[in-house]
């Protein structure tokens, strides 16, 4: 009987101490709230708001300064622009061809420099990832005093070899040769560090038990770098993509995007709809286009790294 009375009276204090424990704990976690919010409130204002607002800009057409819905109108017209097909095709061509050609030489670049035999490799390895730290800007207006077509340097080494000056910014197939070969050179460096940092987490027993086996340098770095590299390289590519799709200044710089829309991509298509034609409705359906195309991009990525797990 005493038992009985007493049990309720245990259930009680349990939950008077549950509850009194619980707002401790919030005060105790009150402090850090504090410490976050200005980094959600700036968050919220510079990025939530604009991506919120860019999508409800999205749904009118903008003439004359007076905007007026149009529901979904400016998102069919994607479907009928050429210069979005043009634009999107580019960036496809710059995918296909310089991504790779990254990839494969910071990998080289970086399994290389990662040799025990090597001298200076601190030195060597400064040296690559210095066109990383480089402004974009910068190294867009330095390529395009190289590049130049009367008097840059490249020209000039060209014809030192008895070769013909190339018109390397106003050509179409040279200005895509141009702008490859200035994003090639200002991010290789960066994919060798991150490949870099793979290499080293590579155990070195599995070296010395490909080499008590008989492997040669071929077999190990076939049989043992890449698959140990496959998340890494993976990454790379995965960022590298994206960052083409992002592409601005390079092609902003070197070519303004011609000629004849040949270097156009995808966000320098949305600065001349918004910033020179002033039709910000479009220009914001051509962002969420882009954004749509990333979240794409990414899902494939963890899906293909969710595989390997």
């Amino acid at each position: 009987m005493t038992g009985t009375l007493l049990r309720p009276t245990r259930r009680l204090s349990g939950k008077a101490d549950g509850r009194a424990g619980t707002r401790t704990s919030a005060r105790r976690r009150r402090p850090g709230y504090w410490f976050v919010l200005p980094a959600v409130a700036l968050f919220a204002i510079f990025f939530l708001y604009p991506l919120l607002s860019s999508l409800w800009q999205s749904f009118f057409s903008t003439t004359g300064g007076v905007s007026t819905w149009v529901g979904g109108a400016q998102y069919m017209r994607l479907f009928h622009d050429p210069l979005v097909g043009k634009s999107l095709f580019n960036v496809g061509l710059i995918l296909v061809i310089q991504v790779p050609l990254m990839v494969c030489t910071a990998l080289g670049l970086a399994y290389l420099l990662n040799q025990s035999w090597l001298r200076f490799r601190t030195g060597f390895r400064a040296i690559h990832f210095l066109p990383a730290v480089t402004t974009l800007v910068a190294y867009s207006l330095v390529f395009r005093v190289m590049l130049a077509t009367d008097g840059g340097a490249v020209n000039q080494m060209l014809g030192m070899f008895g070769m013909s000056p190339v018109d390397w910014l106003n050509s179409e197939a040279w200005s895509r040769v141009a702008l490859i070969a200035s994003i090639t050179w200002r991010w290789t460096g960066y994919n060798m560090v991150i490949i870099l940092a793979g290499l080293q987490g590579i155990p070195a027993e599995l070296y010395e038990a490909a080499r008590i086996d008989g492997a040669g340098r071929w077999a190990i770095f076939a049989k043992i770098v890449i698959p140990q590299l496959r998340p890494v390289i993976l990454f790379s590519s995965i960022t590298s993509t994206i960052g083409a799709l992002q592409l601005f200044d390079e092609n902003f710089i070197l070519t303004g995007g011609g000629p004849n829309n040949a270097t156009l991509t995808p966000v320098l298509y949305l600065y001349k709809v918004g910033f020179q034609q002033f039709d910000f409705g479009y220009a914001s359906a051509i962002a969420w286009l882009l954004v749509a195309i990333i979240a794409v991009v990414s899902v494939v990525q963890f899906v293909i790294m969710k595989e390997k797990k």
